[in-house]
Parts: structure tokens; sequence; C-alpha cells
């Protein structure tokens, strides 16, 4: 105000022409010596949302790694565990969540920083700023990194995750199978108790023995159902239960994904290479 003389005009013109030169089209609506710390908890939670995606993500392929479903990239050198030469573990998503965790708790820093500055601010607020904030932007960056890298080299095993499938099919069909059986005459009450009860006792089989799902067999053996194995059979193919998840996925490529590197072209095949 003193440099300009009081002329509040030329002070918005200025604001305007170092905003524009500085990429961007809007300032803060009012600030002082500092802006206001909520900018930065608002900047650190949406880095925080990377890390929850990330890490959801991570902990799902660690799950199916477990599985044997599907793997992580692995080198051709790499060593799976210090103890275990055959082990392969994930390594990478491991270290996602690793990072991600870190994320997540990050976001208290600017959070608190916001409601305890001292009118403009103190020292506690840029301090503790300089840190959080960087390392936010510094965790989020390798996040991504590593998940540029697993998402490349990505392997899935088709025929464990369908044997797996199989082995659960029977469960999930049952309503499936009672309905056929009562399209045929039978009761439904009676069939519902009835699928029940094969369902425990098969679920023991699996469990307690150690042995294959066996409820085809027993519904096939109870006449109270009248169906072959052929007809019960036909309701066990896992696409019918996956509802609309392939045109959801198939969705979501073309309406949000493309558009996204049709309009930022360079991120299209970029890689990460990792030291593991």
């Amino acid at each position: 105000m003193e440099l300009f003389e009081g002329d509040e005009e030329k002070i918005k013109a200025m604001e305007a022409d170092i905003t524009a030169a500085m990429g961007f089209d809007k300032v803060v609506p009012v600030s002082g010596q500092t802006y206001s710390r909520k900018v930065d908890a608002m900047a650190l939670n949406a880095l925080a949302g990377i890390g929850q995606s990330a890490m959801k993500l991570a902990t799902d392929i660690r799950l199916l790694a477990n599985f044997k479903e599907m793997e992580e990239p692995f080198e051709k050198n790499q060593i799976g565990s210090s103890a275990m030469p055959y082990k392969r573990n994930p390594m990478r998503c491991e270290r996602i969540c690793a990072l991600a965790r870190y994320l997540m708790v990050d976001v208290l820093n600017p959070a608190i920083t916001a409601g305890t500055q001292w009118f403009e601010r103190t020292l506690d607020d840029s301090a503790n700023k300089r840190i959080a904030m960087a390392e936010g932007f510094l965790a989020a960056d390798a996040i991504l990194n590593i998940l540029l890298n697993v998402s490349d080299g990505l392997v899935v095993y088709p025929k464990v995750v369908r044997s797996r499938v199989m082995a659960e099919l029977p469960f999930m069909a049952s309503e499936n199978i009672m309905m056929k059986a009562v399209k045929k005459g039978g009761d439904r009450q009676e069939l519902h108790e009835r699928l029940r009860e094969h369902a425990v006792a098969a679920a023991a089989v699996v469990k307690q023995e150690g042995k294959p799902n066996d409820m085809i067999a027993r519904v096939e053996a109870d006449p109270a159902f009248g169906l072959t194995r052929e007809e019960i059979e036909a309701e066990l193919s896992p696409e019918a239960f996956t509802g609309r998840a392939p045109e959801q996925v198939e969705e979501y490529l073309r309406d949000v994904i493309q558009p996204l590197l049709d309009t930022n072209p360079e991120d299209v095949g970029q890689k990460a290479e990792l030291s593991v």
C-alpha cells in the first residue's frame, strides 16, 4: 500500500500479473504475511488419497500373491527372503504399503499446524511445514514410481484363480441350484434347509479333513433335488457371478482413464526402475 501510494487497483493488477507469470489462474482470497495453512492440509490430504488407493491395491496384490494367483515383477537374481530361498515375497507392494502408511499419517501435521497457527505464524509453523510437506510429496512420488513398476510387470495365473474359485463356487451357486430344483417341482423351504445342511457338511470336510469340496456330489445324491450332475454343473460357471464387473472396467478405462491419457500424452509409456 505504501509502495503504490494506496492505489488498490494497481496492487490487484500486480498480483494478477505475478499469478499469471507463475502459471496460476487465481489467488488465495484472503492472506496476510502467509496464506492459510489449511491450503497445506488440503494439498496433503489429496496426496494421502493417493496413498489410500495405492495401499488398497498393494494389499490386494499381497493377499492374492499369498494364494499364488498373481505375482509382482521378480528380477532374475532377486532374493525373495534372506532365510527361505524359495519365497517370492511381494517386496514392492510391501514397500508401497509402508510408504502409504507414512503418507496417510503425515496429514496430521498440516492439520494441527493450521489449527494452532498464532495470528500470522510462529516458528513451529514453518519448521514443521518444511518437513511435513516436502516428505509428503516425496512419499507420494515414491509410491507412484513403485506402482508403475508393479503394474508394468504384474503376472496373473488364470488357472490358479479358476481353481480357487471353483473350490468355493458350489457354495456361491447354491441359490441357483435351489431355484433349478424348484422349477422341477421341489419345495423351496425344504430344499433351502437341505442345501444349508449339505453346505455345512461339505465345509466341514474341507476344513476338518482337508479334502475337496464335495457339495455337488451331496446334492446329486439327494433325491429331493432331482438334478443330474450335468444340470448342477451347468450352474457352476464363474462368469455368471461377476455381475457388471467386466463392463465396469471397460467403461472406466474408456470414460475416465483414456481422457486423462489423451490430455497428458507425455505420461503414456512411463516406466520406473527399482532396486529390490
